[in-house]
């Protein structure tokens, strides 16, 4: 009897796990089963299996003061007003590089905004620690004066050029394009490093004729505070003007959005998420100067009035998969060819872009 009752429990179980998995599939098994009916039938209510839904996952997300802050600013609006509940990303935006560096070595951030070849240096010195997601800003650097003696890049020579930036995309891009024109960055020309692009702003409100290289939106920072800051070069322009004669010619890229691996591998679909919302908040910004200036100037990362005339400069994309890698790996090219340790002393291979 026992036996029997065991039995009949282990069935009726199994018909209710059955009846279970059928849940939402009723047409899908009606077909299999060949058999039509005319009675009428009834719709089961939908429900959510585990699978479907996953419970939000923190996300610690680093920026630096720029265009790659200011193009997650839809984006961290939204979730401070708690209209994105798929995770909970919470966001810091910092002055100073080496803070970024550290953090994703520590591991006290998940995804970070940086620039483009530091991304490179960090796969490499954590050993495939970190993988890069998207790009975020292609070229943004200006050299600027308080004068009108700079009119080509041979101008520079035996100047001063106040920058930051030193280790990263712009002392690199800077000297590709001096030693591109025939200049020496060591010898024939000086540039005075600076640790914030605040320092290289008041070096060139402080004298007459200095020059300084300067990324958006801090180029018009400097031009709202004295009528007689001019830009005298692109060096996206001149960039693009040294790469037209080469058989497979790079563009210049400023920062990209790179993972922990360690992260990015536990948690796939946070990653995506994020990678959406930040798109959405790119296209925002770049649709919408007006509103997304006063999110930039609520943010404190340049006023609202800044904000305003730097966004249509600043150059904010959002580039993923393929078309990332074959613009990022090209760019890393010319840098390692111009000096391996821009890039960390390799290449990167294959597994640090990231495709979803």
């Amino acid at each position: 009897m026992k036996k029997l009752l065991s039995l009949f429990c282990a069935l009726s179980l199994s018909a209710a796990l059955l009846a279970g998995c059928s849940v939402g599939n009723g047409d899908a098994n009606a077909t299999a089963d060949g058999a039509e009916s005319t009675s009428p039938t009834v719709t089961e209510p939908e429900t959510t299996t585990p699978e479907e839904t996953s419970a939000p996952v923190d996300v610690n997300v680093m920026a630096l003061k720029g265009p790659t802050a200011m193009g997650m600013v839809e984006f961290m609006s939204q979730t401070d007003a708690g209209e994105l509940t798929d995770n909970n990303c919470h966001f810091s935006i910092t002055a100073v590089t080496d803070e970024v560096s550290t953090a994703l070595a520590q591991g006290t951030t998940d995804l970070a905004a940086v620039p483009a070849n530091l991304a490179s240096v960090l796969y490499n010195n954590t050993e495939g620690g970190v993988r890069v997601l998207a790009i975020n800003t292609l070229g943004v650097l200006y050299i600027v004066e308080s004068g009108d003696t700079v009119h080509s890049v041979e101008d520079l020579r035996g100047k001063t050029i106040y920058a930051s930036g030193k280790g990263n995309t712009p002392e690199y891009a800077l000297n590709y394009v001096l030693t591109q024109n025939g200049i020496d960055p060591a010898s024939d020309v000086t540039i005075e490093w600076k640790s914030e692009q605040a320092e290289c702003l008041s070096a060139l409100m402080a004298e007459e004729n200095a020059i300084a290289m300067l990324p958006q939106p801090f180029v018009t920072t400097a031009q709202t505070k004295s009528e007689n800051i001019r830009v005298a070069l692109d060096l996206t322009e001149e960039w693009d003007a040294i790469q037209a004669e080469s058989d497979t010619p790079s563009t210049l890229v400023t920062g990209v959005v790179v993972g922990r691996t360690e992260f990015v591998e536990e948690h796939p679909e946070a990653v995506s998420a994020f990678l959406d919302h930040y798109q959405a908040s790119v296209e925002y910004v770049n649709a919408n100067v007006d509103e997304a200036a006063q999110l930039v100037g609520q943010y404190e990362i340049v006023t609202a009035e800044v904000a305003q005339k730097a966004l249509p400069e600043c150059n904010i994309v959002f580039i993923e998969g393929a078309e990332m890698k074959d613009s990022l790996s090209g760019y890393l090219s010319v840098l390692f060819e111009q000096n391996p340790k821009s890039v960390g002393g390799a290449l990167p291979d294959d597994a640090f872009y990231y495709s979803r």
